[in-house]
């Protein structure tokens, strides 16, 4: 009869413990980065996406998304800057903020950095009270009217003339389809996809934004997307 065995080491264990324990947090370490993997897989498929935007919904635009085409004209790239130096600014000692509701005032102060000149219909008071404006400059729909009637500022283009859609121009959001403007902001961007398919990217208050897509409203399924081009 061959003998019992013997007990190992106690070195013998130690090693063993570490081997097996090791192993162990190799495995947890490996799985976790799996399904940390997966998740930021799952997020990054499902959030829409503006040209270098983090996030999808354009409020936390990253360093690519905030450069600037030089070659724009120089009208647009003042207003363009100003969009980009005023997305996410809650005040305005010239302008004042319209509350939860500023996003033609905001509209409106871009053009006048591009290069627009008040009138009788559309301007702003110079004591900053934003509420003293004239409806013109802060209403999205009748801001929509005032265009309509002065072509010489701006065409109408509708979302299938997305292809002819700039920099610089002006979207309006009709969020339940009910004939009226819910939301203004400007083009920031325009690309055309791998699929010959155009994209277009918006900056603006309400919701503060830089680049987010015109397509991404998901508390509006009913959106109907409306564009004025702004002539040069």
């Amino acid at each position: 009869m061959s003998p019992p065995p013997e007990r190992p080491a106690p070195e013998i264990y130690v090693r063993r413990r570490l081997v097996v324990g090791g192993a162990a947090l190799v495995a947890v370490a490996l799985i976790t980065w799996l399904v940390i993997t997966i998740v930021l897989a799952i997020v990054a498929a499902s959030a829409p996406t503006g040209p270098g935007t983090q996030g999808g919904d354009g409020s936390h635009p990253n360093q690519a998304a905030l450069e600037l085409d030089p070659e724009l004209p120089a009208p647009v790239l003042r207003q363009l800057e100003y969009v980009r130096d005023h997305w996410n600014a809650d005040s305005s000692e010239r302008y004042g903020v319209l509350g939860v509701d500023d996003c033609v005032n905001f509209t409106s102060q871009t053009l006048i950095e591009r290069g627009w000149v008040v009138d009788e219909e559309w301007w702003y008071s110079e004591d900053g009270d934003a509420y003293a404006h004239s409806p013109a400059w802060r209403s999205s729909t009748i801001f929509r009217d005032y265009l309509a009637s002065h072509p010489e500022r701006a065409t109408p283009l509708s979302d299938a003339q997305r292809a002819k859609v700039k920099p610089g121009d002006i979207v309006q959001f009709d969020w339940d389809a009910s004939g009226d403007r819910d939301h203004t902001a400007i083009v920031t961007a325009v690309r055309e996809g791998d699929d010959g398919e155009i994209d277009v990217y918006y900056g603006g208050h309400t919701d503060a934004t830089w680049d987010r897509s015109v397509d991404d409203h998901p508390k509006h399924p009913d959106t109907e997307v409306y564009y004025w081009s702004v002539a040069d």
